[in-house]
């Protein structure tokens, strides 16, 4: 059977307005980012799930906290679903990166998986993660609709991965995924099929690029 997995990206959260890559890092949610939670609550509860998964990051459990309340759902920690680490970029801008290593930024920016950051999870690992805790998730529920609230940089990996895309190109092909905003994928064992992209949800975006 297919199951429909829902994938959100957190609300906003206070490193948001300097666009730091938050990456392993905990850092909680704004006022925005829990008006954008309980928006998202408000839409799930509309459009009902089985199921509501998150990463073990505050900032994505404070997102899926309101949804599963409403339905009254206990929410499923996933580690895999952590967002990836960044390694020498991790806690920093993109400004303050390419003004001690430009050229460090520019692979990176051409081709994430050739260009990682030193210290970071490579993006193909980061990909097979998402990927696998995404299908295992598809095969518990089979059948089903399932919320996953996760993050920027993994979410797109693994749909790279899910979709046949090469993940060193995630920047390119999925330039962002909004805050609180619903990207719907079937996954029929080991087929996967993208049904939309980035909807909002009635929730309040945010600015910059998303660094995680």
């Amino acid at each position: 059977m297919t199951t429909r997995l829902l994938l959100v990206r957190h609300g906003e959260t206070v490193w948001h307005a300097e666009n730091r890559y938050a990456g392993s890092s905990d850092v909680p949610l704004t006022e925005r980012g829990r008006r954008q939670a309980e928006r998202l609550g408000a839409w799930v509860a509309r459009r009902g799930v089985d199921a509501v998964v998150c990463s073990p990051l505050s900032r994505a459990r404070e997102t899926a906290a309101p949804a599963a309340g409403r339905l009254g759902l206990a929410p499923h920690v996933v580690e895999e679903l952590r967002e990836v680490h960044f390694g020498w970029g991790e806690g920093r801008t993109a400004a303050e990166l390419a003004a001690e290593d430009p050229e460090a930024v520019r692979r990176f920016r051409h081709d994430a998986e050739e260009g990682a950051f030193p210290g970071s999870e490579p993006p193909s690992r980061a990909g097979a993660r998402a990927a696998a805790a995404l299908r295992g998730l598809a095969a518990r529920h089979d059948g089903g609709t399932v919320l996953v609230v996760a993050h920027n940089t993994l979410l797109r990996m693994g749909l790279c991965t899910l979709l046949g895309i090469p993940v060193g190109r995630y920047r390119r092909v999925l330039p962002r995924l909004d805050n609180a905003a619903v990207t719907e994928i079937d996954v029929a064992g080991g087929e996967t099929a993208l049904r939309s992209l980035n909807v909002p949800t009635g929730a309040e975006g945010a600015d910059g690029d998303g660094t995680d």
